[in-house]
């Protein structure tokens, strides 16, 4: 018998709605349908929860397989929580570019290192590529923390476009400081996703 067979009987067993179990284990009522369905398995913390208000283990509730499945899903969500938290923190660190001098400004035949706020000698249409570029990459880092629980990678793929870009526009502009920064940021997103594959 699979999970979603086990679960429709021992809730019929109890004689509840599909709402009341959703009640009692503080989970949505589509949830509980898809899980009798069979197109998906809860995490780890509502399996718990479901053989606690049943008075069953997992292991009568899961076969081998399904149990395996569904660690491994959990594993992933946890993985997939932790990217997109590093993400999100790191691409709000790009606002440190707005206070501390990353950026060359040409004084006479002196280069002065200044930050993004007090650059000037500049075209307006340069600061503003420039602005653009950090505040893209901090509201990008705003939307991947605000959105972590997410399964869509979009925040994922666009923060790494906006490091990309970034880089490029830093190294056109002839502001290694700022492209280094951006780089290291781009190098740590990679490393992370090739270790998480």
């Amino acid at each position: 018998m699979e999970f979603k067979e086990k679960l429709q009987e021992l809730r019929k067993q109890k004689g509840i709605t599909q709402e009341d179990l959703a009640e009692a284990l503080y989970v949505s009522r589509t949830a509980i349908s898809k899980w009798e369905s069979g197109r998906g398995y809860p995490n780890i913390e509502s399996l718990k929860a479901i053989s606690k208000f049943f008075g069953v283990t997992i292991d009568v509730l899961l076969s081998g397989e399904e149990l395996l499945d569904v660690a491994e899903n959990d594993s992933k969500q946890k993985e997939t929580h932790i990217r997109n938290i590093l993400f999100g923190l790191l691409d709000i660190s790009v606002l440190i570019l707005f206070f501390l001098p990353f950026f060359g400004q040409n004084i006479g035949s002196l280069i002065k290192e200044v930050s993004l706020l007090s650059i000037e000698g500049i075209s307006n249409y340069l600061k503003f590529i420039y602005t653009a570029s950090v505040f893209l990459i901090a509201l990008c880092g705003i939307f991947t923390l605000a959105f972590q629980n997410s399964k869509k990678s979009l925040c994922t793929k666009t923060s790494l476009l906006l490091n990309f870009v970034g880089v490029i526009i830093f190294i056109a502009g002839s502001q290694p400081y700022a492209a280094v920064f951006l780089f290291i940021h781009l190098s740590i997103k990679a490393s992370t996703l090739i270790k998480l594959r």
